[in-house]
């Protein structure tokens, strides 16, 4: 997406994509908002999608796909081995990374599974920039455990760092010297952190994580699922960058590491996923659990027909115009949200707009979830459906003791192509209104806790009437407009 000026001096995305195909949405009123929150347990992930206007969960899975991509899957060859689709995808994933060898997996935890089998042992440790739900739940269970290392400025939610995803080799170093090498399993980058509001690493860094791990004789495993947006923030703030095509940067990260796995349900804008490497030993361990885990080598648990479009997905990831288009509407967001007073996380990173929970409500403790509260709070007064990142996404200890998050976050994603910026306005225009009558939010508390990714499913319910008090205000402030 260019960056148009326009004569009334209005900063504005420009989508370079016109809209062919619609899905049409409702927006039930208030009250049936209530009613559907109640019984999701306060969980937004178990609300129905009857009940939800802009669905701002997640960009995974629910990216919109091109004229493209959709005309491929119709060229599709199902064989069972040795699929000529499946040939595509591998040539394309081959092209792009330059690593020898791929494995097809059926999404991005399938691959933490197999990695986290092959790789990690009891007592060993993965040093990571930051960690994710998934990944650091497969490591747990293979008997290791994570180490968070990331730079110093990476958990100052209101910053204006432009890579607030790079990993501190000083402390990797000091990691190392700690532990010793034979403990650690791999060096984890995941690009476009996740769980401290979708900020990226920059290439120097990864080329500086590369040199300590070289020093060392460790591997470096790059979760590459948000690439997209990291790339474009590598090109537009690491200087010397700017002149690179999203190509040749690509190329250039991908031959820094040693294990790439990506999710298609973010990058490349369909259903799927794979692991690519050049390392033999490393591709023979692993093909053998793609095999009993996913399926046969050459379609490991997609279908025939979302290996067509990933292959042309990945490809159209390499058009700057394309993968600018999430981070500049994310932007929009986070710098019309910041204007009005709401507290976000700046800079604006990728995946979508991050609402910062702790000074959104500074009165409801992180024991009752504050980032948990903030989503039924927003989902009630606008039928937008965010995500929960903070501590209702940790687990309790061994000792079954609460682990508060660093951050409390409520996510609202903002999948690739998909929503107008009308609805962006929409949804900002509720999330003032709710941080106006901030007060009326109070907290939550587990009704049913799972052990494990317990946000999944876990159901919770207000620590007070608090719900009944925001809707009784909404209806005075803004009548019959739901």
């Amino acid at each position: 997406m260019p960056h148009v000026r326009l004569f009334s001096g209005e900063p504005l995305p420009l989508e370079m994509h016109k809209v062919r195909i619609v899905q049409k949405l409702d927006l039930v009123p208030i009250e049936r908002r209530l009613q559907a929150i109640t019984e999701a347990g306060n969980n937004t992930f178990l609300l129905k999608n009857r009940d939800i206007y802009l669905d701002m969960l997640t960009d995974s899975g629910v990216n919109a796909m091109s004229d493209r991509q959709l005309a491929a899957m119709m060229e599709s060859d199902d064989s069972y081995a040795g699929s000529s689709t499946f040939t595509k995808l591998e040539d394309k994933v081959r092209e792009i990374f330059g690593k020898t060898h791929f494995l097809p997996v059926h999404q991005g935890r399938a691959a933490e599974n197999i990695l986290a089998r092959v790789f990690v042992r009891p007592g060993t440790m993965v040093p990571m920039n930051y960690h994710f739900t998934t990944t650091k739940a497969h490591i747990v269970l293979n008997g290791g455990s994570i180490e968070e290392i990331p730079v110093p400025e990476a958990l100052q939610v209101t910053s204006a760092f432009p890579f607030k995803g790079n990993l501190d080799t000083a402390r990797l170093e000091a990691l190392i010297r700690q532990h010793g090498a034979e403990r650690i399993a791999f060096v984890r980058i995941e690009t476009g952190t996740n769980l401290i509001g979708g900020q990226p690493h920059s290439l120097e860094n990864l080329r500086q994580v590369r040199a300590v791990c070289d020093r060392h004789g460790l591997m470096i495993v790059f979760d590459a699922s948000l690439l997209a947006d990291n790339l474009y923030f590598i090109k537009t703030r690491e200087e010397a960058c700017r002149t690179r095509s999203i190509r040749e940067i690509t190329r250039a990260v991908a031959d820094l590491c040693d294990v790439i796995y990506f999710s298609a349900r973010k990058l490349g804008c369909a259903r799927g996923g794979g692991i690519c490497t050049s390392d033999t030993n490393a591709y023979l361990k692993m093909r053998e659990l793609v095999t009993l885990y996913e399926g046969f080598l050459t379609y490991g648990g997609m279908s025939i027909r979302e290996i067509e479009a990933i292959a042309v997905g990945l490809e159209e990831t390499m058009d700057e115009n394309m993968i600018s288009q999430g981070p500049q509407f994310i932007e929009y967001m986070v710098r019309e949200l910041d204007r009005q007073g709401v507290p976000v996380v700046t800079p604006a990173g990728g995946l979508g707009c991050h609402l910062d929970a702790l000074r959104f409500l500074p009165h409801v403790p992180q024991t009752e979830y504050p980032a948990g509260a903030l989503a039924s709070a927003l989902y009630l007064v606008s039928g937008v459906r965010g995500m929960e990142r903070g501590t209702v996404s940790e687990q309790r200890d061994e000792h079954g003791r609460e682990t508060l998050a660093n951050m409390e976050l409520l996510r609202l994603a903002v999948p690739r192509r998909v929503f107008t910026l009308s609805q962006l306005k929409y949804a900002i225009d509720r999330i003032v209104w709710l941080h106006r009558h901030r007060d009326l939010v109070g907290g939550l508390r587990f009704t049913e806790e799972p052990k494990l990714l317990r946000f999944f499913f876990g159901k919770l319910a207000a620590t007070s009437p608090w719900q009944d008090r925001i809707v009784q205000s909404f209806r005075q402030d803004l009548g019959d407009s739901l």
